[in-house]
């Protein structure tokens, strides 16, 4: 079996005393940035994201949100509390600017980023990103959720234990055979449920910030062919944000190689 290859966890305390992890991605002089993921995820990114951050510009830092991986968790928190993370994080670093991005459910922690810190964002780039929750929606309890997110989770390990990828839909190796593999997949949906639930939970309340008031840049990044997040989203972000950038790319939910060396490209311009 090949051996572990993932990169070097860091941390940081939170004013509060919490504890934030994350890992740093592409050269160590590029362009500073944040990365938001999506829900759930981890800190350590996939072989494809390492690829494209080593070639371009991005200087990038990757975080588990709290309740995620080893980063202390907080019932209760909104999707604008990533704000205060995300200062926290860039100051131990000094870095008075810098640009953010999300994924998925990462893509509203992008945008409070981008929201309420106009003076330090520099670009916001949001990934098959996902709009507000109707209002008229009613918001499962947390045991309630807790149950369902458990069998969303045992129904694509099951799919890995039989041989399955890493990622369910896609072709490739077996995970089981791959460490690195395996490591995501512990710190996504085994060793914690909190970081999945609290998302879910903030995610559909209100986010804490007004979308119409972002000034920075923002690009929109969706996939003709994406099963999990529907057109409808992205079209509200571009008709919310002012001035939002549209890049429609050919494919599914997660961009092709290709088309995020073109987001980190933007992010870094």
């Amino acid at each position: 079996m090949a051996s572990m290859t993932l990169p070097q966890t860091f941390e940081v305390v939170g004013a509060s005393g919490h504890v934030l992890r994350y890992c740093l991605y592409g050269p160590k002089d590029g362009s500073p940035a944040i990365f938001h993921g999506g829900t759930p995820s981890t800190r350590f990114r996939r072989p494809h994201a390492n690829d494209v951050a080593s070639c371009t510009r991005l200087h990038h830092l990757v975080l588990d949100r709290p309740g995620y991986g080893g980063s202390t968790r907080r019932p209760g928190r909104t999707v604008a509390d990533a704000v205060t993370d995300t200062q926290t994080l860039a100051d131990a670093h000094g870095w008075s600017q810098f640009a953010v991005f999300g994924g998925s459910g990462g893509g509203p922690h992008a945008l409070a980023c981008a929201a309420l810190l106009p003076d330090r964002v520099t670009r916001c780039a949001v990934v098959s990103g996902i709009k507000p929750a109707d209002s008229g929606q009613p918001i499962r309890e947390e045991a309630e959720l807790r149950t369902r997110l458990s069998e969303i989770a045992a129904e694509i390990l099951a799919k890995i234990d039989a041989g399955g990828p890493e990622m369910p839909g896609e072709s490739g190796p077996q995970a089981r055979s791959d460490p690195d593999a395996m490591a995501r997949i512990r710190a996504t949906f085994i060793d914690s449920m909190d970081g999945w639930v609290d998302d879910s939970i903030a995610l559909n309340r209100p986010w804490g910030f007004d979308a119409r008031s972002i000034s920075v840049p923002v690009s929109i990044w969706h996939g003709t062919k994406d099963r999990n997040v529907s057109s409808d989203h992205a079209e509200w972000l571009l008709a919310t944000i002012p001035a939002a950038q549209d890049h429609e790319y050919l494919g599914g939910h997660v961009p092709s190689p290709a088309v995020s060396e073109q987001i980190y490209h933007w992010l870094a311009s």
